[in-house]
């Protein structure tokens, strides 16, 4: 098989069936790199033939989601383009024409098997571990003659027949030569009894002609290939170049699964705050090595980039045929790397609508975005802002042992705290309650009460820290106490001086010397 000519058509064929998978969008990008190295043209073409499985939307989903991850596309249902119609329901006469074409050439045949028929037949083959194939026995018979047998339907479908013996060779720019036995191929469906083709027979109707010069598919469309390069050979058309991507694996390298694994559906992405260059960058890195311009040495790969350097870098032959896992710990890192990167302004447009969705109104905290600037660079995800963000819009419960630091009784918390208060009241009363004044009046106070060593003065930050947040990690202290200002943080450490002398009654009075 040669590489096809120039102009190159590359084409997406997505089923509108559900949510959109992960492993379509792999191949999205693929073929959108194609296109753009050659200047050519993307097409998606909408394979809506499997009327059983169709489901309202999934065909919006399908271009929301390259839409999201900046996948551009030139001929489509929602374009238009010379070869329309591009969804596959509109195009049924053509697929009807070609088919009786087919059987009036000797290539394909009517098969009036019922379902009963064919279900007894495969189970005799597996009885007498035979391969699972049609047994052709409807093969060169009229309706007529077929009706006098058992296992008869009106209901018929048209089959594709492949050659008895020889082999069926390819060569996959990704996979290198491959061969198939025609001996062990089925003669698989082309027309179902409803009028509707099946993949095998309009693919390569559309393929054809679309003009389409590469199609790049999941690696779970190989066995398939034999019987579209038959209808190819039958047609007298030369087929594209094909291509099988690998599988998308889970981190233990087995295969995805829709129920265990979320991130299979491309919405999880979105709903989670994956920024889509993250996304796009993460796919990239399993399909194209993009090196480090600023290091030359060899083999070292750029950790940042995007579409232009995916379709730059982009060769169909580097991708292997070794399955692809995915692996959301490398892709929340990323991820993080795209959201320090931003300015805090426009991280705080992108992260509103997750808090909006937590019940948090940014237009009720003045202090939001200097808010969210503390926590810039922890957040991975923009869904985790509001957990992160939380204890600066509402007072938080936690458990009032948590203001007992480790070594220390609740009496010693309650005179650390009884410190904290004052020095707070006092940077409060002087108006300037602010991060160094903060910080210059707290040392003070802990040089003056001889908590000098990093645990003593590790207890008192740590009383003022849960105090005040109601957590035992958070951005800088003094940063975060000037975010929160005087009157939430005396507020809320007034309610844990209550908490602790409640502990403090229980335990008792402090041990001499504490």
């Amino acid at each position: 098989m040669t590489v096809p000519p120039a102009p190159v058509r590359v084409r997406l064929a997505p089923s509108p069936t559900g949510f959109v998978h992960i492993g379509n969008v792999l191949v999205a990008l693929v073929d959108a790199a194609i296109a753009r190295q050659a200047g050519g043209t993307l097409v998606i073409r909408i394979e809506d033939t499997d009327q059983k499985r169709f489901v309202d939307g999934a065909e919006e989903l399908i271009y929301e989601s390259l839409h999201w991850l900046g996948i551009e596309w030139q001929e489509a249902p929602d374009r238009g383009g010379p070869f329309a119609p591009y969804r596959q329901s509109a195009r049924l006469p053509l697929y009807q024409e070609h088919a009786e074409r087919l059987i009036a050439q000797g290539d394909a045949y009517r098969c009036w098997c019922s379902p009963d028929r064919l279900e007894q037949m495969r189970f005799a083959q597996q009885a007498a571990k035979l391969p699972p194939k049609y047994d052709r026995r409807c093969l060169g018979m009229t309706e007529a003659e077929r009706k006098a047998l058992d296992g008869y339907t009106p209901d018929s479908v048209v089959r594709l027949r492949m050659h008895d013996s020889g082999s069926t060779t390819f060569t996959d720019p990704i996979r290198g030569t491959l061969a198939f036995e025609n001996g062990l191929l089925d003669d698989r469906v082309l027309l179902k009894s409803d009028g509707f083709p099946t993949y095998n027979l309009a693919v390569v109707v559309d393929d054809h002609l679309m003009r389409i010069t590469h199609v790049v598919r999941g690696e779970e469309w190989l066995p398939s290939t034999p019987a579209h390069l038959r209808v190819y050979e039958a047609l007298g058309w030369d087929p594209p170049l094909i291509a099988h991507t690998p599988l998308l694996l889970n981190a233990d390298r087995g295969k995805i699964s829709k129920r265990r694994h979320p991130w299979a559906n491309m919405q999880w992405f979105r709903d989670q705050g994956f920024l889509p260059e993250a996304v796009l960058n993460y796919l990239g890195n399993l399909i194209a090595f993009v090196p480090d311009t600023e290091n030359p040495a060899p083999g070292v790969a750029r950790e940042l980039f995007g579409f232009d350097e995916i379709a730059a870098h982009f060769n169909l032959a580097s991708i292997g045929p070794s399955g692809k896992v995915v692996d959301i710990d490398r892709l929340d890192w990323l991820n993080g790397q795209y959201i320090r990167r931003m300015s805090v302004e426009d991280l705080a447009v992108k992260a509103a609508p997750f808090l909006a969705a937590a019940g948090y109104d940014v237009n009720t905290l003045p202090t939001y975005r200097a808010a969210l600037a503390l926590e810039h660079e922890r957040i991975k995800r923009l869904s985790q802002a509001p957990q992160a963000l939380s204890f600066f819009f509402d007072d938080e419960e936690y458990d009032p042992a948590m203001l007992v630091p480790r070594g220390a009784t609740a009496g010693r918390a309650l005179e650390l705290l009884d410190g904290a208060i004052a020095v707070c009241q006092a940077v409060a009363e002087s108006g300037d309650w602010t991060v160094s004044t903060l910080d210059d009046r707290f040392r003070a106070h802990a040089e003056a009460r001889g908590l000098t060593t990093g645990k003593l003065r590790g207890q008192l930050f740590g009383v003022v820290r849960v105090g005040s947040t109601g957590r035992t990690a958070t951005p800088p202290l003094f940063d975060t106490l000037a975010v929160l200002g005087a009157s939430v943080v005396l507020r809320r450490l007034s309610v844990a001086r209550n908490h602790l002398e409640s502990l403090a009654a229980i335990d008792g009075p402090p041990a001499e010397g504490q």
